[in-house]
């Protein structure tokens, strides 16, 4: 990890409700990014282990050298180091009447924050202050504030932009969010929840909505260097989460959770709590090997063959029409103890992949205009972390099923076995970098050692690939594109 890529770090706090929360807020000195978390494991002696998450904060500190910027009891006087972390304590920002501020007032002030930090870190250097970037870490509707920031050019100056490096956002609304199936009113202006409408989204952001989503940066700030942490469990948050429903993280839905064509990740937790993303392990690997990794590893799986039960393939060869179609799952886990899923994407969590027959096999069918192969997860690695030699080493849990079927109209349930996988395989990766080249070899770890040398990855035009097939009759390519990150 190179000591020029730990630039300063502004965390933005989500959205407090009700008057108490903000006052809640107001007198916390670091808004949350300081709180942690306990999580029980099972020792080899059938004892119980308590596994201690000290917080974003202590961790970055530890980890990373970063200092805040507090000292007796107030900001520091003089300059500031350039591992500094700032919290943007945007609820203290009133007109004196007890006005909420809004998104805009909050990004106009974060853009002001932005220069400060800065001109505190750089002084006079003409250099240093040409050369100074800065990263953004937000939960919730602090996702909605950056996004403010770097889209509505009426909010700050392109010197301010220009600064930010890369955004990472925990459980943000970027496409807004529902209660009952339905975008909350704009007119509803009671503790401010009319922020999270589409139409009012799109005019703070200052952006045309595309298809009726509010979900896209525009253009106006590299997608790839912005990150989405989508939660699936909806069932440990408050009792917004009967309001919002499954598939979801208890207050934000999640096909609304992320930015089109920036990289996402999903993990198993709630939108916040003792269950939340910002106070998760989960969260922080995603967050450092974002900011600081030097590798981005996606993994994409293009079919071949996609079997239907022998009972339901006998019906569609007579003729019946058959309607049926597939969920891909995916969890991936670098080595690493504990061990840390950096995405995890499963049928019972509502996170699966979900895709028709003909997106892949007939996308023009369907009006596409190439097949829709399923993207199975984007993750950032570091080789500094390598626990052993030069081989960097983390597994994917594939599991590839298909729904119900339906049989000219009916469901076919006669002799269909439920939940039953076409494909379901953890497979080992080893990569190991020489220069600007991946040696790269694969374990399938269901059927050998997952230690074992295990074979090469084979290679076509699309890139280096895994072969999977099953006794089914399922066959598909894995392919692994690892690409530097900076």
């Amino acid at each position: 990890m190179s000591q020029q890529a730990l630039h300063p770090i502004i965390y933005v706090r989500g959205f407090a409700m009700r008057d108490a929360e903000i006052e809640d807020t107001v007198n916390t000195p670091y808004m949350g990014f300081n709180v942690g978390s306990t999580r029980i494991r099972q020792a080899p002696d059938r004892s119980f282990v308590r596994f201690i998450f000290e917080s974003p904060l202590i961790r970055l500190m530890k980890e990373y050298g970063y200092q805040d910027v507090y000292a007796g009891g107030a900001e520091r006087e003089g300059s500031l180091p350039r591992r500094s972390i700032v919290i943007h304590r945007y609820y203290e920002q009133d007109n004196g009447e007890g006005v909420r501020p809004s998104i805009i007032d909050a990004a106009r002030e974060l853009g002001n924050r932005v220069l400060w930090l800065r001109d505190r870190i750089c002084g006079d250097d003409a250099q240093a202050r040409q050369d100074f970037k800065v990263y953004l870490v937000a939960h919730s509707m602090g996702g909605l504030v950056c996004r403010c920031l770097l889209q509505n050019p009426e909010v700050a100056s392109d010197q301010a932009r220009g600064c930010v490096d890369k955004v990472f956002t925990y459980g943000t609304p970027h496409n807004g969010i529902e209660m009952g199936g339905f975008n909350v009113p704009r007119f509803l202006g009671l503790w401010d929840i009319s922020n999270f409408n589409r139409d009012n989204i799109a005019k703070t952001l200052a952006l045309t909505q595309r298809n009726g989503r509010v979900d896209h940066l525009d253009g106006r700030f590299p997608a790839e260097r912005f990150m989405s942490l989508v939660g699936t469990n909806h069932r440990d948050y408050n009792l917004a989460r009967f309001a919002v429903g499954d598939m979801s993280d208890g207050l934000v839905k999640i096909e609304n959770a992320y930015v089109q064509g920036g990289p996402r990740v999903y993990c198993h937790l709630s939108h916040s709590g003792h269950f939340g993303m910002v106070n998760s392990e989960e969260g922080y690997q995603n967050l450092t090997r974002f900011l600081f990794g030097n590798t981005r590893v996606t993994g994409k799986l293009v079919l071949d063959e996609l079997p239907m039960p022998p009972s339901v393939d006998k019906a569609y060869r007579a003729g019946d029409t058959v309607e049926g179609s597939y969920l891909f799952e995916c969890t991936v886990t670098p080595r690493m103890h504990p061990p840390i899923a950096l995405s995890d994407r499963r049928t019972e969590q509502g996170s699966a992949i979900f895709r028709r027959f003909d997106d892949m096999f007939h996308p023009a069918r369907e009006g596409l205009e190439h097949a829709r192969h399923p993207v199975l997860f984007s993750v950032f690695l570091d080789t500094a972390k390598i626990q052993s030699g030069r081989t960097m080493v983390f597994v994917i849990d594939l599991a590839v099923r298909s729904t119900e079927f339906k049989v000219d109209g009916h469901w076919f349930l006669d002799r269909r076995i439920p939940d039953e996988n076409l494909y379901r395989e953890r497979l080992v990766i080893q990569a190991t970098r020489n220069g600007d080249e991946w040696t790269l070899r694969y374990v399938p770890s269901d059927e050998r050692w997952g230690e074992s040398r295990g074979r090469e990855l084979g290679r076509d035009a699309q890139g280096a690939f895994v072969p999977l097939s099953s006794a089914k009759g399922f066959a598909a390519r894995l392919y692994l594109e690892f690409a530097p990150w900076h």
